[in-house]
């Protein structure tokens, strides 16, 4: 009987980077910490780059713009979280993810719908022509931030974390953020989601089939257009949610706080590779476990640190982790 042919190496770095960081730091009530904190971080990293990735895999599309629906995301999540002050302001946890999940699904609904008109009107004229998608997404989210700050003005709004979602949980000396935890649960709840979708559904199989061979699933009567429509809204729609998870995390948003995220996501999907769910997943723990790592060991040196990792990983495999597509 054959054997599965299972490539494992790409699923121990994020263990293996844990490892090596652990006698560098030395204690390990602050490695505990620290991990957490880039698990968190790497999970709500993870949930804005996972339609992106599909996006990039399957569509061939460059979208510099995603970054819009990732502000419009958070956005939404301050004026809905803001007329649930009964439910933020609670200290019960279960309240207020009363509140926090709603202000999810809206911000959700409200960048999906964006994305299909961004897809419609401004990404559709130029599919297959990469520098116009380049330059036309990069318009499209500058004139995105203009109308946030129409709506909800230049300034920046907090968004706090809802009372029973402050503070932290000791375990032994390691103070661990409830927050956090919260993200990582979101995190993979999502990730699962997606590696349901994606292998145990018809269209799912479509999906990966458009990565690695879109002319053979035209070929066969499937109006693969469609697919990419639904597959470039529910990327929106993931950004929508990871701004609201981003917002909160950093606890304040701005209108160009999805520009400052894009850097990190192209990292993401480089070092995952294009069109692959689980290589974003473990590009995006491991970005997340270098930024922490190194802002507490050498500050200076997290500036660059991510580009070094990324930079490392294409030395060893140049398509990413897991490369499903050559583009």
């Amino acid at each position: 009987m054959k054997s599965l042919d299972i490539d494992y190496k790409p699923l121990l770095l994020v263990p293996l980077l844990a490892l090596v960081a652990l006698p560098l730091i030395g204690s390990g009530s602050t490695w505990l910490t620290l991990t957490v904190a880039g698990l968190a971080m790497g999970m709500i990293i993870f949930i804005i780059a996972s339609g992106l990735t599909l996006v990039f895999g399957l569509m061939d599309v460059l979208n510099f713009g995603h970054g819009v629906f990732i502000a419009l995301g958070a956005f939404v999540a301050t004026s809905v979280l803001g007329a649930m002050g009964d439910y933020t302001n609670s200290a019960d946890i279960w309240r207020n993810l009363m509140a926090v999940v709603p202000a999810m699904v809206v911000a959700m609904l409200v960048a999906g719908a964006v994305g299909l008109a961004f897809e419609r009107f401004i990404v559709r004229p130029v599919y297959g022509q990469h520098l116009k998608q380049i330059l036309i997404t990069m318009g499209g989210m500058i004139i995105g931030e203009e109308l946030i700050k129409v709506i909800w003005g230049p300034a920046q709004i907090p968004l706090p974390l809802p009372e029973g979602m402050r503070g932290s949980w000791l375990i032994g000396d390691a103070a661990v953020e409830k927050y956090r935890v919260v993200a990582v649960i979101v995190g993979v709840l999502v990730f699962a989601a997606l590696a349901w979708t994606l292998s145990r559904t018809k269209v799912g199989l479509l999906i990966r089939a458009g990565v690695q061979d879109r002319e053979m699933v035209e070929s066969l009567g499937y109006r693969i257009r469609r697919l990419f429509i639904g597959v470039f809204v529910v990327g929106s729609a993931l950004a929508g949610l990871g701004g609201v998870m981003w917002g909160l995390y950093q606890q304040n948003v701005i209108p160009q706080m999805g520009a400052q995220v894009n850097i990190l996501i192209f990292i993401v999907i480089i070092i995952g590779g294009l069109g692959s769910t689980t290589g974003a997943l473990i590009g995006a723990l491991m970005v997340g476990l270098m930024a922490n790592y190194t802002g507490f060991l050498a500050p200076k040196v997290a500036l660059f640190s991510n580009i070094a990792l990324m930079v490392a990983i294409l030395l060893w495999r140049p398509q990413g982790v897991y490369a499903v597509a050559n583009r």
